[in-house]
């Protein structure tokens, strides 16, 4: 559907690369060739291993890997982060300290000033620290599994599904899904700061019941919706 409609609007320029399973790759170049035979851009496929961690993009901002998550097929998680991000510059002392301009990224990079004197001027009087880099996970489709937690630890926000509540926690389990308890306990794990609910059974009406047994385990949860904006700072 999003390569269709980029097709449409006229996205020009720039290849566009799927990241799939092995088997994915097929699936996809039947369903494009037949609904997007023609389209602006050139499509490539990167073959992601299942069972593998992977750096799937990076370049001098983010990085984004791939985990396996454990479903009754194969599927992976992935983890966006930010590469760690450059001090500020105190301009009164950069002024004060005449420092050249061709210096300035590498005292942003933590470099210490030497004057033409000899004076070595600390990076700490040069510059403020750098703002947080921050990082998100996303896990779809998965039953409990505390490796899940262990490849996502140290990220702010965590996606994980919360296809059901407790009352239905076997189903969850032979269904290769997760209770909203159990997306918890894995933020809990691995030591998130906020975890996001999301891919629930048709069965419920609402999602209070899976916030409320979320919350006794992790407080800071919220429902993911569709079109929802989320501020990662």
């Amino acid at each position: 559907g999003l390569v269709s409609t980029l097709a449409l609007t006229g996205r020009e320029g720039g290849d566009i690369t799927i990241h799939t399973f092995k088997e994915g790759v097929e699936i996809f170049k039947t369903m494009l060739d037949f609904f997007c035979r023609e389209t602006p851009f050139t499509i490539h496929y990167n073959v992601i291993n299942p069972r593998g961690n992977e750096v799937l993009f990076e370049n001098d901002s983010i990085v984004v890997r791939s985990f396996p998550l454990y479903h009754r097929v194969p599927c992976s998680g992935f983890v966006f982060a930010e590469k760690p991000k450059l001090r500020h510059l105190r301009g009164d002392m950069v002024r004060f300290y005449n420092v050249p301009i061709r210096q300035y990224q590498a005292i942003k990079g933590g470099a210490d000033f030497v004057t033409d004197d000899g004076r070595v001027i600390p990076n700490e009087w040069l510059t403020l620290p750098a703002d947080a880099a921050v990082s998100y996970a996303y896990c779809s489709d998965t039953v409990y599994d505390e490796r899940v937690a262990a490849a996502v630890e140290g990220v702010d926000t965590i996606y994980h599904e919360a296809t059901y509540t407790d009352e239905y926690a076997d189903k969850a389990r032979s269904r290769g899904h997760s209770t909203a308890a159990e997306a918890a306990r894995i933020a809990r794990l691995a030591g998130a700061n906020r975890l996001v609910l999301g891919h629930f059974s048709k069965r419920y009406i609402d999602e209070a019941k899976h916030l409320d047994e979320a919350k006794e385990i992790f407080p800071n949860t919220i429902i993911a919706y569709e079109g929802m904006s989320l501020d990662l700072l």
